[in-house]
């Protein structure tokens, strides 16, 4: 499993390419006697691998492309190095979530050398663009043909580093929705010494910025936090000191709980424009509805596998960001997600504990087996 898991960090499959990944995987899968499919849509690849012939359809999703590094002289041990210090092993990619993936991996392999007879169907279904924007062939599109052929996923268990102090301590059971936008402030640029002359969009942000960050747009409820508002970039200026733009950049995104939906966060967003008398041009984009499983088979089966290796069983909650999850919901489909400490994730030093990896790994079996006792 760590021999598998550090070749796949010492590939660099920055979002949305798999650089081989799906190569290496693909071997592993094939060998289990696994049917292996790949799915490419424009530049994203996919890998779709199945094992069974009767019974539901259980599936492990996860993607194998990383995010950006940031300065590599600032990390400990070169990004892809893969090194290995004591009971940490470093890399881009580890905690989220290429250890989820080589986890499963050595978990099936185990299961399936110890049951000869599975109750259910077996997939594992991996993307290369989980960490880019949903454009050109991210896994919405493979759910779309599935539900279209009636491969309908009954049970869903997501690698996403869910886990906040040790490992399986926490679980989602639903996720925010996510709706981002793309602002345009419109003034008009002129030299800064004649203001009667000008108007600077960077100034006018001021106000609106001061609005959006303290607009309360919902309370949450009892299993989603509050709806939140984030800006993530932005661009203004000519390069030049005595210049006022003509226009202001604003890239900004929503975390809504079911107590919002698409249609009020436009309007209130729109509203306070509007309100501040601001000439724009405004671009939405909607990645994804809030999800969350209510029945309680597989969430069950889960929190219970998780106690019979931990000794503990994991909070269960619908908090953090978003992840392919979201797509699998169209199907009504039970979905659970579970896998490392996310302390790190998408830090310099990225890094997971090679202890708490062989834990996964067990409570990954242990899902396989009470799934194919209970079914």
């Amino acid at each position: 499993m760590i021999e598998l898991l550090q070749k796949l960090i010492q590939i660099k499959s920055l979002s949305p390419k798999d650089m081989g990944c799906f190569d290496i995987i693909e071997q592993h899968l094939i060998d289990l006697n696994f049917k292996c499919e790949r799915i490419k849509y424009l530049n994203v690849e996919n890998l779709y691998a199945t094992i069974g012939d009767k019974g539901k359809l259980f599936c492990f999703l996860g993607h194998t492309d990383v995010v950006p590094t940031g300065p590599e002289d600032k990390w400990k041990y070169p990004p892809f190095s893969a090194t290995i210090d004591g009971d940490l092993l470093y890399g881009r990619g580890t905690a989220d979530m290429k250890a989820s993936v080589a986890a499963f991996i050595e978990s099936t392999k185990e299961f399936l050398d110890s049951n000869d007879d599975l109750n259910f169907r077996l997939a594992i279904l991996l993307t290369s663009n989980e960490e880019g924007t949903a454009n050109d062939g991210f896994i919405d599109k493979i759910i779309e043909k599935m539900i279209a052929d009636n491969e309908i996923i009954d049970f869903c268990l997501v690698g996403e580093p869910t886990s906040s102090e040790k490992v399986a301590d926490c679980a989602r059971i639903g996720r925010r929705g996510s709706l981002g936008g793309h602002l345009k402030i419109l003034g008009k640029q002129g030299h800064i010494a004649y203001p009667e002359k000008i108007v600077n969009p960077i100034l006018l942000s001021g106000d609106l910025i001061s609005k959006l960050n303290n607009k309360i747009w919902d309370d949450g409820n009892a299993d989603f936090d509050p709806t939140s508002f984030q800006i993530s970039n932005i661009n203004g200026g000519t390069g030049a000191h005595n210049v006022v733009p003509g226009e202001l950049e604003i890239i900004f995104n929503f975390r809504f709980s079911p107590e919002s939906n698409e249609e009020s966060l436009k309007s209130d967003f729109e509203s306070i424009l509007d309100e501040l008398k601001l000439r724009y041009d405004l671009n939405w984009d909607l990645n994804g509805y809030p999800y969350y499983t209510e029945n309680n088979f597989f969430k069950d089966i889960v929190s219970n596998s998780a106690e019979e290796i931990t000794g503990y069983r994991p909070e269960l909650n619908a908090k953090g960001g978003t992840s392919d999850g979201r797509f699998v919901a169209k199907m009504n489909t039970e979905i659970v997600e579970l896998g490392p400490v996310n302390k790190s994730i998408h830090q310099i030093d990225e890094h997971i504990k090679i202890s708490e990896l062989w834990t996964l790994k067990d409570i990954y079996k242990q899902i396989l087996i009470n799934l194919n006792q209970n079914l």
